[in-house]
């Protein structure tokens, strides 16, 4: 059943958010390093680096060279030898460049998602299809590469919530004032909640989610929820979501 009260407080919340000055200086978030470069391989590098501090994030984000992916892997492994971000050494910076520009010259990631995707309309199995992909392309079995990089969830119980892959997924499929909506082959009603801790928190104080664990099952149970507030596009209420729990509006 739809709680109008929710739907009206979050369709506020939306409207509000839905412009550019979300994403600046004073309010960090990696899509705005994202955005400056329109290309879907920067932004998986970007949206695979946000967690932790968004200050920090943006800040590590601006300290890398983009354009070193169309340099050859000497090149990379000179100038990224004194870069690194929490969990991630030089080496696994070095590591997950190596990575994605081995997976630029192998295809789009849009294909290899829609490849996966496309047999029944799951987001889910184009995520382990594109994990599966990347995790093919590079040795690397570091700690700071595989938290980077994940793997794919054998079942949804227990598994993360993959918020970094959900979101990238977003930043791709819609496209307003903040998402990029790059892609055109995934259906925005197929995609599932970036679940973190703000939003897991706002949403269960809010009577959206009940489960108690966030976990991909969770991210699962929100979006079905959202659902029953726009069928079509239940993903778009993830920013709002996330910027009340954020500045502890909720």
């Amino acid at each position: 059943m739809v709680n109008y009260n929710i739907k009206e407080l979050l369709d506020a919340e939306l409207k509000y958010r839905d412009n550019a000055s979300e994403l600046s200086y004073d309010k960090p978030d990696p899509l705005m390093v994202a955005k400056r470069y329109e290309d879907e391989y920067i932004a998986l590098i970007c949206a695979l680096f946000a967690y932790g501090n968004a200050k920090l994030i943006v800040k590590f984000l601006d300290s890398l060279d983009f354009s070193l992916l169309e340099q050859s892997e000497e090149v990379i492994k000179k100038e990224l030898l004194h870069h690194y971000y929490r969990f991630q050494k030089p080496q696994d910076v070095i590591d997950i460049f190596l990575t994605i520009k081995r997976l630029k010259n192998l295809d789009s990631i849009e294909n290899i998602v829609y490849s996966a995707y496309k047999r029944e309309n799951s987001i889910l199995d184009g995520l382990w299809n594109l994990i599966d992909t990347i995790r093919s392309l590079h040795p690397s079995s570091t700690h700071g590469f595989n938290f980077y990089f994940l793997k794919p969830a054998k079942k949804l119980v227990g598994a993360g919530t993959y918020k970094r892959y959900l979101m990238y997924f977003r930043w791709m499929v819609r496209k307003n004032s903040l998402d990029m909506g790059l892609w055109s082959k995934i259906d925005k009603k197929d995609l599932i909640m970036p679940l973190d801790t703000h939003t897991f928190n706002v949403s269960r104080r809010v009577g959206l989610l009940e489960r108690k664990s966030c976990d991909l099952k969770a991210s699962v149970e929100l979006t079905n929820k959202l659902k029953e507030f726009d069928k079509n596009d239940p993903i778009k209420y993830d920013f709002a979501l996330y910027r009340l729990g954020q500045e502890k509006i909720l």
